[in-house]
């Protein structure tokens, strides 16, 4: 075998695949005025699927696969293609448009904004990160905060999304789907966690602690060391309100230093996190949508058919359009073994053509998907 001969071969084949390509693409272009013309929609599964057999067939069964995944690449490429031709808006993208128009400059610094837990707690803290005057509404659950949310009651609220140790928060990205609310800002917030105790406490006499769950897993290295039982809270700040409570100087909290001071409680132990460079996401939740000036952080959320290649051809739309993924995480639909909801955040400018393109892509095509905002991150 001479290599260099082959790679010269290659070279040839690839500029005749270029060539063809790009006929293939002045097609698809006229294509798409026809369909624009008479209203038609861009996507064509029984044409697509039509091609495949034809094609995969032609090309035998050792590289029918390889022809397949190919194919529905192009395909990707021809309908992104086709949507910028035609660029017709959808509800979504006149909404998105309208809205980045209308909102203020500024966040509003005074807000009624929910938040689970009590005083003390890191949803607090991000709160008063994002809003400088606000008038906090304490409730025990996620699902409370997006209801109060969603009654009106609050114009804000603040969840937490994912942890740099500890991973995501499973229950909110449950209650995405079952709330219908946009991410208006986003907070990472550095978490340090402390070993929490009644005056008198000594940390050698400690038997057991209290916290979220979340942070006992944050903190999983030092509480197996100091071989403590663990109690699950509701919150950080409600386990160190309960240690404080007890009377009892052989239990603790994990919760912030705030914590301390505000339920009289010594420090027995900082730092006491698994990881110190440890980071809880928070996001602020609107009923309405709002995007501020910067905004360059998009989250959708989208339904996916279980089956081969599903995600793939998701993930090449994205690649199509030039948009970065800094994101993806899945759960499943209760009640549906065909189907898991994914979750993407996209790192793009609320005007930038590829995101424009996307959103045009997804409702033109008639997916199940969820538009959750557009908005700034710190």
């Amino acid at each position: 075998m001479d290599l260099q001969k082959s790679r010269s071969d290659i070279s040839q084949i690839d500029e005749q695949i270029v060539s063809l390509f790009q006929k293939r693409m002045a097609i698809s272009k006229e294509i798409a005025q026809y369909k624009k013309e008479n209203r038609l929609p861009i996507y064509d599964p029984e044409r697509e699927r039509a091609i495949l057999n034809r094609v995969t067939a032609l090309a035998g069964d050792e590289l029918a696969d390889y022809t397949g995944v190919l194919y529905q690449t192009m395909f990707d490429v021809s309908r992104s293609y086709q949507h910028t031709v035609i660029n017709r808006p959808g509800k979504i993208s006149e909404m998105i448009e309208k809205v980045a128009a209308e909102t203020p400059q500024l966040r509003p610094a005074r807000a009624v904004v929910a938040c689970q837990g009590v005083e003390g707690a890191y949803s607090q803290h991000a709160c008063d990160r994002m809003f400088q005057y606000p008038d906090i509404l304490y409730f025990g659950s996620f699902k409370d905060v997006c209801k109060a949310m969603d009654s009106g009651l609050c114009r804000y609220g603040i969840l937490p999304l994912e942890n740099s140790t500890a991973g995501s928060v499973n229950e909110v990205y449950d209650l995405m789907r079952s709330y219908h609310f946009y991410i208006t800002h986003s907070l990472k917030l550095h978490i340090e966690h402390r070993l929490l105790a009644p005056r008198g406490a000594v940390l050698s006499e400690i038997r057991e602690v209290y916290s979220h769950e979340q942070a006992l897993r944050q903190c999983a290295s030092f509480i197996e060391k100091a071989g403590l039982k663990t109690h699950v809270c509701k919150n950080t700040a409600e386990a160190a309100k309960l240690v404080a409570a007890s009377g009892r100087t052989d239990i603790a909290a994990i919760g912030s230093g705030d914590c301390a001071a505000l339920y009289d409680l010594e420090v027995l132990a900082s730092d006491v996190q698994n990881n110190q460079n440890n980071y809880t996401r928070f996001i602020c939740i609107s009923k309405t949508p709002e995007i501020y000036p910067g905004a360059k952080k998009t989250s959708i959320l989208l339904t996916l058919a279980h089956k081969p290649g599903a995600l793939y051809h998701a993930i090449a739309r994205f690649a199509s359009l030039g948009l970065n993924l800094t994101k993806l995480e899945s759960r499943p639909i209760p009640g549906s073994d065909f189907e898991f909801l994914f979750y993407f955040d996209i790192e793009a400018p609320v005007y930038s053509p590829g995101l424009r393109a996307l959103i045009a892509r997804l409702e033109r095509n008639g997916e199940t998907f969820t538009y959750l905002g557009t908005y700034t991150e710190e």
